[in-house]
């Protein structure tokens, strides 16, 4: 009797496991990527990254989480964002004396009680994690140790991280933007298949001229003098203001006589020279200059620069998959459907090209967290009161002995590295057909 029922459930278990309904594609790459345990530790340890990043403020601060005094609650950590975006200000007696001197009724501190910018005077010129420290209490112990001015180097580490990642990702968003737009108009388009009225070739041209200079040009002391990523968001947003204008121009004057007839534009042509033009400056040499032109030194333009010379690669893989995709069926089905272009590349082109981009931007992540290092620690393009991996690394270049120094963000430099590369090796196996089942 047992043995019958044993059988009847087997042959159940088989039937509705040939009932089971066929896995998408996403959860079969989900089950290949979890195959790769360092891939799964790196995806892991860059969650942490992200935790850290995102939270510094509240990890490593000087000022108070929360704070009661005199009967009233403040919120110093949440407050500073206000007071950076120009929507409020601090009270006489927040800036007068030290966030530490003041009698709290209740206050909550960070984990770390400094900023990367706080100077401690008690413990000035390369205090070791393991020397006495002139400290008021164990919580308020360099546990990483300081540098010459007194400068907690934990806190720096926890700024250093959110300037990492914020570059990787910046820039590899920039590069992104950029890779995938001109990659897949050579793709799509190739040579002959893109045709523009001389009107909108015209104005669009003009257009451009006038995002560049009204969007930049006329707003360069706003943009150096103002808080940067406001204003880059009015200079992006007025520049699609203009160029918006311009083609809705375009529309109105397309039946307008001979500036109407089409023109065939070589797009595949035009965007392989402009990535072959790119490739052929070094990237460092292109980077170097462009810096040193810049009156004002800040991580942005970092991220801008690294993003604009980072997209060549993408460009390429986001072209290839575009020249297989657009001959394949569903393609030709949306043609038929009467579907517009654009609709068919944003809809139905892209989505399906986009396999090896994600792992050429999870290495690309990986080259711009190291090639700001490499600036911070030449000390080019990051403002002194900036402190990044790159920077504290550069300290250590005047004091041999002050090992924590190097060390520490060296260490954060490798491991961060590490991890961006293993999980792109982890979804170039993850995303391969060929070791799918």
């Amino acid at each position: 009797m047992l043995i019958g029922v044993r059988k009847e459930q087997e042959l159940a278990d088989h039937l509705s496991q040939q009932q089971a309904p066929p896995q998408s594609y996403w959860s079969i790459v989900r089950q290949q990527f979890r195959k790769n345990r360092m891939a799964v530790w790196s995806l892991r340890v860059l969650y942490l990254l992200g935790f850290i990043a995102l939270f510094a403020d509240f990890i490593a601060n000087e000022k108070p989480i929360y704070a009661k005094l005199d009967g009233e609650s403040h919120f110093p950590v949440f407050r500073s964002y206000a007071v950076g975006l120009g929507l409020d200000s601090w009270e006489a007696r927040f800036f007068q004396n030290s966030w530490h001197e003041h009698d709290y009724d209740y206050v909550i501190w960070a984990p770390i009680p400094y900023s990367a910018q706080t100077m401690d005077r008690n413990n000035r010129n390369y205090v070791a994690p393991g020397d006495e420290q002139d400290v008021p209490s164990t919580r308020f112990r360099h546990w990483l140790g300081t540098d010459q001015l007194g400068r907690d180097v934990a806190a720096g580490m926890i700024a250093g991280t959110r300037t990492a990642m914020l570059v990787g990702i910046v820039a590899m968003s920039i590069a992104a933007v950029i890779g995938i737009f001109l990659g897949a108009l050579a793709g799509y388009f190739g040579d002959e298949r893109f045709s523009i009225s001389r009107i909108r070739l015209a104005l669009n041209g003009l257009g451009a001229f006038l995002a560049y200079f009204y969007g930049f040009q006329a707003r360069s002391f706003a943009l150096s003098e103002g808080t940067f990523g406001w204003e880059i968001f009015k200079s992006l947003a007025l520049i699609a203001a203009i160029m918006s204008l311009v083609n809705l121009l375009a529309v109105w004057l397309k039946g307008k006589g001979v500036w109407s007839r089409p023109i065939t534009i070589p797009l595949d042509l035009g965007v392989m020279r402009l990535i072959e033009v790119v490739n052929s400056i070094p990237g460092l040499l292109l980077i170097l200059s462009i810096v040193a032109i810049i009156e004002e030194q800040s991580v942005f333009y970092i991220m801008a620069i690294i993003g604009l010379i980072g997209w060549t690669g993408i460009a390429r893989f986001i072209r290839a998959e575009l020249l297989r995709v657009r001959n394949l069926e569903y393609i030709e089905a949306a043609q038929a459907l009467g579907y517009s272009e654009w609709r068919i590349i944003a809809r139905h082109a892209i989505p399906n090209a986009l396999t090896p981009v994600l792992i050429t931007i999870a290495f690309g992540i990986a080259s711009a967290i190291l090639m700001e290092a490499f600036l911070s620690f030449l000390g080019i393009g990051v403002a002194a009161e900036e402190v990044t991996w790159g920077s504290l690394l550069n300290l250590a270049r005047s004091k041999f002995s002050a090992w924590w120094l190097a060390i520490f963000p060296g260490l954060a430099i490798f491991v961060t590295v590490t991890v961006f590369n293993l999980l792109g090796e982890g979804l170039t196996d993850a995303l391969d057909p060929r070791r799918k089942q």
